[in-house]
């Protein structure tokens, strides 16, 4: 189902300074592509894409995308990643993360629209909320508290996902909605809050491991390289509907926290805390349209990711 020719073509990256928006990037430029990154850096590092500045093709824009955004030239494709994503940086930041699904997401797709650039949309599995359904696959409406403390992230990404399929019936754009499950790399910044560098580092440091809950809820990781790589596809698709992009190996919170403590030889123990409001007891995606139209599905283990990304915490920490 691959179509466009990529040869030269031009392509900006919103939140291109991200975890996601870097690894993003660098395959786009490893592929050809010309790349123009955006980012205000709220979230976004610097140190992400420093190895790609001063490379023929790529160009980096300081800019706030909920506010108007304007790129000279010609432009094939506008990759809309820009978002607060992790739950620490958008209890921090909850006005800005419902303007980014919001205003981002409208600035976004009127740059693509008066460019007639094929819009990407960052969707997220939590568009499902809390799901009653396990695995979720793309037909799932969801599970959401519009008005608890993880709406602003659930509630802007469901908003995103709505403008953007208007925008593709309406103006007939050429538009992609990934659904983006757990994803973990290098990149991820140590203190973001979300279960994996949580468990790293605290096993890393030898401190107690804090579990949510009796541990019992699932969750479903997927290694960055394969995440990329199934978005690069389905940019290159002609899917204008959303496609769930994940690993669909499920396992408990209680279960991983064992597996990073056998993984670092920590003396770490294992401490449980209450779980918080609206947070998801199952995540495990439906990939069936993803490898019967994209031809795509993970290749890293769990294991052999997770070997590959404790020497980057490691790093990250000094050790």
């Amino acid at each position: 189902m691959l179509k466009q020719d990529k040869d030269s073509k031009k392509v900006l990256v919103t939140g291109g300074a991200g975890f996601l928006g870097s690894h993003l990037c660098e395959k786009l430029m490893n592929e050809g592509f010309k790349v123009i990154c955006m980012d205000n850096f709220l979230t976004g590092r610097m140190e992400n894409i420093e190895h790609l500045l001063g490379k023929p093709g790529f160009t980096f824009k300081k800019h706030d995308v909920t506010t108007y955004i304007e790129v000279k030239g010609s432009l094939d494709y506008v990759m809309h990643f820009a978002s607060p994503a992790s739950p620490i940086d958008y209890h921090k930041h909850p006005i800005h993360t419902l303007k980014v699904g919001a205003l981002g997401t409208y600035n976004s797709l009127g740059l693509a629209k008066d460019k007639k650039a094929v819009f990407l949309l960052a969707s997220t599995s939590e568009v499902y909320g809390d799901p009653e359904v396990n695995p979720q696959n793309e037909e799932y409406w969801g599970h959401v508290n519009p008005v608890g403390p993880r709406s602003v992230y659930d509630e802007a990404k469901r908003y995103a996902e709505a403008i953007t399929t208007a925008y593709h019936n309406v103006h007939k754009i050429d538009v992609k909605i990934v659904r983006i499950f757990n994803t973990y790399g290098p990149r991820m910044r140590i203190n973001d809050g979300r279960a994996l560098p949580a468990f790293m580092c605290q096993a890393l440091k030898n401190k107690p491991i804090t579990v949510f809950g009796d541990g019992s809820q699932t969750r479903s990781f997927c290694y960055v390289d394969d995440l990329i790589d199934g978005i690069f596809k389905l940019l290159m698709s002609d899917i204008n509907y959303p496609v769930n992009i994940g690993n669909p190996n499920e396992i408990s919170i209680l279960d991983f926290a064992k597996e990073i403590l056998a993984l670092t030889k920590s003396k770490s123990e294992i401490i449980f805390k209450e779980l918080p409001i609206n947070d998801p007891k199952v995540r495990r995606p439906d990939i069936s349209k993803a490898k019967e139209l994209l031809g795509w599905e993970p290749k890293v283990s769990r294991e052999e990711g997770l070997k590959k990304v404790l020497d980057y915490f490691k790093k990250e920490l000094g050790i």
